[in-house]
């Protein structure tokens, strides 16, 4: 059992930073009243940690690739757990906020070195194995975000969902100190300062042009602004890198078919498999009226599913051809969005759900462990951080750019239908309930209209959560044919990630 270690502080790990993804959402109401603040002043509590996180993990890698990947590792662990302590302690919404950041930050540094720290750690069947796990675990933790957090909010207080990352970082960081080793040396280059700025920049106006769009619309003219400047930033750090001695991502990486497949596969899986269930949890806290926590078990199905296949699958899934692992995996999870279209219609309720949700949950645990690697198969052990780094940017992004655009088709189809019902203002009304105020709205209507506007919601609503799995699981098919024709050039042999050859470096002036 010693030699699981090493695996079990990578997991504490990971568990921890992606249920601080959705822990906190389900806490928000009760912040509001102990912070006095306002509602949308705190959703940065939840945008600030997602946007340091998405901005900064392929910088973290990059510096990971220099000075050691369990050094940062550690370091990471050490950055997160005093944040989680100063997020608890927090007397007002501007420290909540800013801790949130440096959260982000910390998280950002672990999730960054995280594929290459099992890279170096196990190798064979184990290796295999250790992903398998390592994916379970990241495929259930967003599941068990809100259900964690409304216990600890309902039990005891809201800040306590960051108090407990304090005994959980402990034991992270004694295992990591004596179990955990790094198996490259460190790098002699620079840190690529320009190039870590540019990118930074551009990740960070990207997301934060999603997170707006998703709260303000598409029409707003600042969403575009923002992606147009991302856009710029993107361009600067491609000019950067291709000049640069010392460049934090190798541009060569983007002439591999495989490395590019592995990141649509991360971008395209996040969108399809976890930003639909933003909308799932409007449709069933703020028009069906469950608890936060009873929203949060609907989605035990897919975590015990994703678990379970990626720790049973992990050893035996080792060897195999990842064009054909992966695109299942992305298969699945379409398969799963177009189930959940069939059963959730007219009145359904939440085991309406569940089928599709087991069959998402088969496909993330299929993807999510040979994601990570393959993408350290294709690239020398000492730049493994920045291989991780680019994937899990790409996941962040695909998150944040599905709920920005499938909070575009909930809205629409949600006014369609309201219109149909002859509820007037409807693309006021469409966008209230996408944002979670139909209770608001049902409370601020005239007495003789309620009824009506009640059960126009319950339709509108369910008429948008099928419009967003119907796009989500077009993105998942499609998604799983691209990537095995992107990948295809490794279909000639089985792969085994320890006799990939390293990708060719470009010769640099």
């Amino acid at each position: 059992m010693r030699k699981w270690l090493p695996l079990t502080t990578i997991c504490l790990g990971t568990f921890m930073l992606l249920i601080d993804v959705t822990i906190v959402n389900v806490a928000l109401p009760d912040m509001v009243g102990d912070l006095d603040a306002s509602f949308g002043a705190l959703q940065w509590v939840i945008n600030a940690y997602a946007l340091a996180l998405g901005a900064l993990v392929l910088g973290a890698g990059s510096i990971a690739d220099l000075v050691g990947h369990r050094r940062t590792y550690v370091a990471g662990l050490v950055i997160f757990a005093a944040s989680s302590l100063l997020c608890g302690l927090a007397p007002n919404p501007g420290v909540l906020i800013a801790a949130r950041t440096v959260q982000g930050i910390g998280a950002a540094a672990m999730f960054a070195t995280t594929f290459a720290l099992l890279n170096s750690t196990y190798a064979g069947r184990e290796r295999g194995s250790a992903y398998g796990i390592w994916g379970a675990v990241s495929g259930a933790s967003a599941a068990v975000g809100p259900i964690l957090g409304g216990l600890l909010t309902d039990g005891a207080s809201w800040r306590w969902i960051f108090f407990v990352n304090l005994p959980i970082s402990a034991i992270a960081i004694t295992l990591c100190l004596t179990m955990l080793g790094d198996g490259h040396r460190t790098g002699r280059g620079r840190v690529d300062i320009a190039g870590m700025a540019s990118f930074t920049a551009a990740a960070a106006c990207a997301t934060y042009a999603l997170i707006r769009a998703n709260e303000d619309g598409w029409s707003d003219r600042g969403v575009w602004w923002l992606l147009m400047l991302a856009g710029l930033l993107l361009a600067g750090f491609v000019a950067i890198e291709a000049r640069s001695r010392h460049a934090m991502f190798d541009l060569g990486l983007l002439r591999n078919r495989s490395f590019v497949g592995v990141l649509l596969a991360g971008l395209l899986m996040t969108f399809a498999a976890f930003a639909v269930f933003t909308y799932t949890s409007i449709w069933l806290q703020s028009v069906l009226g469950m608890s936060a926590i009873g929203a949060g078990l609907t989605g035990v199905p897919m975590s015990v599913t994703a678990f379970g296949v990626s720790a049973v699958l992990g050893r035996m899934l080792h060897g195999r051809r990842p064009d054909l692992v992966i695109g299942a995996g992305l298969f699945f999870i379409g398969l799963g969005c177009l189930i959940t279209v069939a059963l959730v219609h007219g009145s359904a309720t939440w085991p309406a759900l569940i089928p599709g949700l087991a069959v998402i949950g088969v496909g993330v645990g299929l993807a999510t462990p040979i994601l990570g690697s393959v993408s350290m198969s294709l690239v020398p052990a000492e730049r493994g951080g920045m291989a991780a780094g680019a994937v899990n940017t790409t996941r962040q992004l695909g998150f944040a750019f599905g709920v920005a655009a499938l909070g575009s088709v909930f809205a629409a189809r949600a006014e369609s239908s309201l219109s149909a019902h002859g509820v007037p203002d409807a693309q006021q009304t469409a966008h209230a309930i996408a944002g979670g105020q139909t209770p608001a709205l049902l409370h601020s209507a005239p007495a003789e209209g309620r009824q009506l506007l009640d059960s126009a919601a319950h339709a509108a609503s369910v008429t948008g959560v099928q419009a967003t799995f119907a796009v989500a699981g077009v993105v998942g098919i499609l998604a799983a044919l691209l990537v095995v024709i992107l990948m295809r050039p490794v279909r000639a042999r089985a792969i085994h990630e320890d006799e990939l050859p390293p990708v060719p470096q470009p010769t640099r002036p």
